[in-house]
């Protein structure tokens, strides 16, 4: 399991995560996520820790703590569903590059 932590400055980096966290415990890894289009952090990461003991030390201590004159929002990473945030696949595009209709189109 992880720890989310959001509301993070647009200037942390890994380094600055993993000092911070490993006051708590060990910490095995850090993620940024970075946008694909600006190559810019998103606001937010992911720390994993040696320990689900580590990990809630680190969440109370660092959950509305500020840092970095931002109010960090910490807690315990939930599992990524399948499809992601969007929902469900939702069908095939077909290969005329037309992209779908949309709409409601309903026959009574």
């Amino acid at each position: 399991m992880s720890v989310y932590i959001g509301n993070l400055s647009y200037e942390v980096r890994e380094d600055d995560l993993r000092q911070v966290f490993s006051e708590y415990g060990t910490v095995k890894s850090v993620q940024l996520p970075v946008d694909r289009e600006t190559g810019r952090m998103r606001g937010f990461g992911f720390v994993e820790m040696s320990s689900d003991d580590e990990e809630t030390a680190a969440i109370e201590a660092l959950d509305s703590a500020e840092w970095m004159g931002r109010s960090l929002k910490v807690n315990k990473a939930k599992p990524k569903t399948e499809g992601g945030s969007f929902g469900g696949g939702g069908g095939r595009r077909g290969g005329n590059n037309r992209g779908g209709g949309g709409g409601y189109s309903q026959r009574y």
